[in-house]
């Protein structure tokens, strides 16, 4: 059996979770109204996953998972509205170690219900499948141990400007990135890495709501040497930038006069997920040689992205797969490495040092 805790302010919330959870013949739920009754639930509970509501009193969704990570490490998912603000708090409960989150239906719930809960189940299955890395957060768990932890939500590190940007030119090679359930922390880990002077355009499909793609661009802005941001508008490539894919759209690579530009496309309803990595893949082989591409697919639910990226590989390009040791969910890259489509197969913390030895721009 699951066990999983539902934690919301919300009654109407946790009953429409906790019916999508009890239809299931596998699943055992408790509910939880706050913060603080969680934290007692957990300790009797053991739940395999807790979805955890952002805004609570007493004790709000942030400082309660924080607790959590620290004290009784297990795998959560938020539940967020889709509000900037809401979206802001997701992103950085993903940092402090939540491993995913669902958002809230916005009017009424009955009406949302039929198409959220496939969505829901698969989201908490995947969650309660993972396995917290011991080494997450170990120093503040030994502090709680010996009495004197301060606990607190992790800051952004502010962006460095100890290195001046490449000075802005035509790309003329391309590293795709896709990743889902994971995802941002781990484009953190990638991206942190690689210098002001590192020479080719970064096109990113991260599964996202198109009301997440803008903070997470700009706080991956923040974190970076290079310059980040979300495609709204068809944009001119650059070498030495990032391009994220706006969520809820797909993100492609198309030709205007003589220049490569990243465009958002309406999402293609042949694929689920979006932005869809296979159709960013996919675009950019039409207009770019193999050769001038390198693949880079990570964390995620599903297998958006493998397909076309093992042919990527079998046409002559560069593809790099994160290892099953560092993914939350090894779904994505798993499937590129089980297709043959992988160059390469490291950890995330090797990923952007891999970029770095095969770009020319070093």
């Amino acid at each position: 059996m699951i066990r999983v805790l539902v934690v919301d302010d919300s009654p109407l919330m946790r009953r429409f979770l906790g019916r999508i959870f009890e239809a299931e013949p596998d699943f055992d739920v408790e509910s939880a109204r706050d913060g603080i009754e969680a934290l007692d639930k957990i300790q009797s509970f053991r739940p395999h996953v807790v979805t955890l509501d952002i805004e609570m009193p007493n004790l709000g969704g942030l400082e309660c998972l924080d607790r959590i990570m620290v004290e009784y490490p297990c795998p959560v998912v938020m539940v967020s509205g889709l509000t900037q603000r809401g979206a802001e708090a997701t992103l950085r409960a993903l940092d402090m170690g939540a491993v995913d989150f669902i958002v809230k239906p916005q009017g009424t719930i009955s009406l949302h219900a039929e198409e959220l809960t496939p969505l829901i189940i698969e989201r908490v299955r995947a969650a309660a499948a993972t396995t917290i890395r011991r080494s997450r957060r170990l120093a503040d768990r030994l502090k709680f141990r010996a009495g004197n932890a301060q606990l607190h939500p992790q800051a952004l590190r502010g962006r460095q400007t100890t290195l001046s940007a490449p000075a802005e030119r035509p790309a003329s090679s391309f590293v795709l990135v896709g990743t889902s359930t994971g995802g941002p922390p781990a484009l953190d880990s990638v991206l942190s890495t690689l210098p002001a002077d590192f020479g080719w355009p970064v096109l990113i499909a991260q599964h996202m709501p198109a009301s997440f793609t803008g903070p997470l661009s700009r706080r991956l802005d923040r974190l970076c040497l290079l310059e980040v941001t979300e495609v709204t508008r068809p944009t001119v490539i650059r070498a030495g930038t990032v391009y994220i894919g706006k969520g809820d759209a797909d993100l492609v690579i198309s030709r205007r006069g003589d220049a490569l530009v990243a465009l958002p496309a309406p999402s293609d309803p042949e694929h689920r997920w979006h932005p869809s990595v296979d159709r960013l893949v996919r675009s950019a082989l039409e207009h770019v040689p193999a050769e001038r591409l390198v693949g880079v697919l990570m964390t995620g639910m599903g297998n958006d992205g493998a397909a076309a990226m093992a042919d990527l590989r079998a046409a002559g390009g560069h593809t790099i797969a994160e290892a099953e040791s560092t993914a939350v969910v090894w779904g994505m890259p798993g499937e590129l490495v089980g297709l043959g489509g992988a160059t390469d197969v490291v950890p995330l913390s090797a990923i952007g040092q891999r970029l770095k030895d095969i770009s020319p721009w070093r």
